[in-house]
């Protein structure tokens, strides 16, 4: 198979939309924060919470979507945190973001040992099974990659369409553009910048768990600490390249994956046999600092990005 024949097969695109779709419930969740105006770069830390907290829950015996609302909840705890450390005490949102990272990977590995003791290898839950919408899975090419996927991969794209709605077309998306824009301005509304700046840091950290969660319940059917493998950086990245506008986003979260897809197929050619693999897993990120260079350059940062607000100070 050629590098033409891949691009043009319904399995790759398959892999490309499945392997987005956690990075499409994180970036999201990213872009919520850093449009009220926090950076949370506790995304990877809560990824990995939210994939054992969902997972754990359907081993434990309860529903699938009970398990995606557990993940949620646990990323929303994290959230909490890191938005009462942020914005009404004003600490680093930098230092804040990795101690989240620390500590949500750590809790997860105590638990982990806490819960499994004498477990050698991870054990098997009944994830989600991919569902064929009728009719629209039966169009070549984009019918099998967009209408054949489970359940949570739906509701990404959906979930895409609802942040841009809330943003762009509603006052709570007005409030919150503005308190990353002008939080001067909120309050002098008589809205309440730290609170709309805490919820949005939760919420943000609950899909970020969903986006975690995906791995254990959908892509895979067992967890492991290595399986989000840098992922939550990624979706920094994403925001930036999406211009922190939800649409955009999901394009760079389509390309990114579409890449990983590439790589692995690639590896399988004969070119991959003459070349070392650790080309190919570098190439997607490679290709993903390329393109962020390139966006990042027309890019309009929101102006109280990372900036404490205290009430009465201009």
């Amino acid at each position: 198979m050629d590098f033409f024949d891949i691009l043009i097969s319904a399995s790759f695109w398959t892999a490309a939309i499945r392997i987005a779709s956690p990075l499409i419930f994180a970036t999201l969740g990213e872009l919520i924060c850093e449009r009220a105006g926090v950076l949370n770069l506790g995304i990877e830390g809560i990824m990995v919470a939210g994939a054992f907290a969902g997972w754990m829950a359907v081993y434990s015996g309860t529903g699938l979507w009970t398990g995606v609302a557990v993940a949620m909840a646990v990323g929303m705890l994290f959230g909490l945190v890191h938005s009462l450390l942020t914005v009404p005490f004003g600490l680093s949102q930098h230092v804040v973001g990795l101690g989240v990272t620390l500590l949500a990977t750590s809790l997860t590995y105590y638990a982990y040992r806490l819960a499994l003791p004498e477990v050698t290898s991870p054990p098997k839950i009944e994830a989600f099974q991919p569902f064929e919408i009728p009719i629209l899975s039966d169009i070549p090419l984009i019918g099998p990659a967009l209408f054949s996927q489970t359940p949570l991969t739906y509701l990404a794209f959906i979930l895409v369409g609802v942040v841009a709605l809330v943003l762009y077309r509603t006052p709570l998306g007005l409030a919150l553009r503005a308190a990353g824009e002008n939080p001067a301005a909120v309050a002098a509304q008589g809205l309440s910048v730290t609170a709309i700046r805490m919820g949005a840091v939760m919420v943000g950290s609950g899909l970020m768990a969903v986006g975690g969660a995906f791995l254990t319940m959908s892509a895979f059917d067992s967890f492991f600490f290595e399986m989000v493998n840098g992922r939550g950086w990624i979706c920094i990245a994403l925001v930036v390249f999406g211009a922190w506008k939800p649409g955009k986003a999901l394009l760079g979260a389509i390309l990114f994956a579409a890449f990983d897809a590439l790589q692995i197929r690639i590896q399988q050619t004969p070119l991959g046999a003459d070349i070392p693999y650790q080309v190919f897993l570098m190439m997607p990120y490679f290709l993903s600092i390329l393109a962020l260079i390139v966006m990042s350059r027309r890019a309009e940062v929101p102006a109280a990005l990372m900036v404490p607000f205290n009430k009465g100070e201009r």
